[in-house]
């Protein structure tokens, strides 16, 4: 909502201007992109580098996603890269010195090398939370072929094929977006297409930043690194208020105004180690301090 009103002829009268979501998409869409708008904030762009990302269209994301944003920004795709990971060098964390000389190698290999690496996870979720991961996959997920968590607690390792996909401009080679494209090797859903770097935040604290498209949006996660006496890089997006570290709905209204709301409550923590040559990391996602879901991932260097 925009929070400037009007006088008309009765002084006492006022006229509320209320911005509404891009009308002419799936209404379950439309109504989530409505609650950004009346309970978040109009931005400007360039006033928040650090959380601007790209946003998805409204016919799906995946694969079409990715074509579609090369040729808007006449970038070259780069599919099933050997050579790329998440960020090109740990350093771009700027962690302290004491910091980076404890971090476990193999984790600063994986997210220097990501392309190198296949994942398996098992996840469990709250009992009650589970009808919430039910619904978001009927009414969103399976529909634009994203975040598609799987809604039943897997007892099994899921196998997951992990493909990084960068795109450069022509003419330098230099990798503007670097994707990291999840999806299960059984059914070829996509679980994250999410596009990876970091950010510096109005504190100056350097993160990991993770945009994950949306119809006309994105949800982008912020996460705040540090490592533990035993070596384990901790992502952290616990923050208290916007501009701290933690997750944000970003879109676009119908007038192409900019909005974001972030969700204090909903928190994502991960931790990455390595054990008898294999990394493992555990993920925790919680809602109002209440544990939502769990995923324990395996990650070792493919064959």
């Amino acid at each position: 909502m925009e929070r400037t009103s009007e006088h008309n002829t009765h002084p006492e009268q006022k006229i509320i201007k209320v911005s509404l979501a891009y009308p002419i998409q799936k209404f379950q869409d439309w109504l989530t992109q409505q609650w950004v708008i009346l309970w978040g904030k109009k931005i400007n762009p360039k006033d928040v580098p650090w959380l601007m990302g790209p946003f998805g269209n409204l016919n799906g994301i995946g694969d079409d996603f990715i074509n579609q944003l090369a040729k808007k920004e006449n970038l070259v795709i780069d599919r099933n890269t050997k050579s790329h990971g998440l960020i090109p060098s740990i350093s771009e964390l700027n962690l302290s010195n004491s910091e980076l000389s404890n971090l476990d190698k193999n984790v600063i290999d994986f997210y220097e090398n990501t392309a190198r690496y296949d994942l398996t996870f098992t996840v469990k979720w709250n009992p009650l939370f589970k009808v919430f991961g039910i619904l978001v996959n009927k009414l969103f997920s399976s529909r634009i072929n994203q975040l598609n968590i799987p809604s039943n607690n897997a007892k099994d390792s899921e196998s997951i094929k992990s493909e990084i996909i960068t795109l450069s401009y022509p003419e330098s080679k230099k990798v503007k977006y670097t994707i990291w494209f999840r999806t299960f090797k059984s059914s070829g859903k996509v679980i994250y297409s999410g596009i990876y770097g970091t950010c510096k935040l109005p504190s100056g604290k350097t993160c990991i930043k993770a945009v994950f498209p949306l119809p006309k949006g994105n949800a982008t996660v912020i996460m705040s690194p540090s490592v533990a006496a035993n070596g384990e890089l901790v992502l952290d997006s616990s923050g208290e208020k916007f501009g701290d570290a933690g997750f944000y709905f970003m879109l676009n209204d119908s007038k192409g105004n900019y909005w974001s709301q972030f969700i204090s409550s909903f928190r994502d923590q991960l931790a990455v180690n390595s054990e008898n040559e294999n990394i493992l990391a555990k993920q925790t996602l919680t809602l109002w301090h209440q544990v939502v879901l769990r995923f324990n991932y395996k990650i070792k260097i493919k064959n």
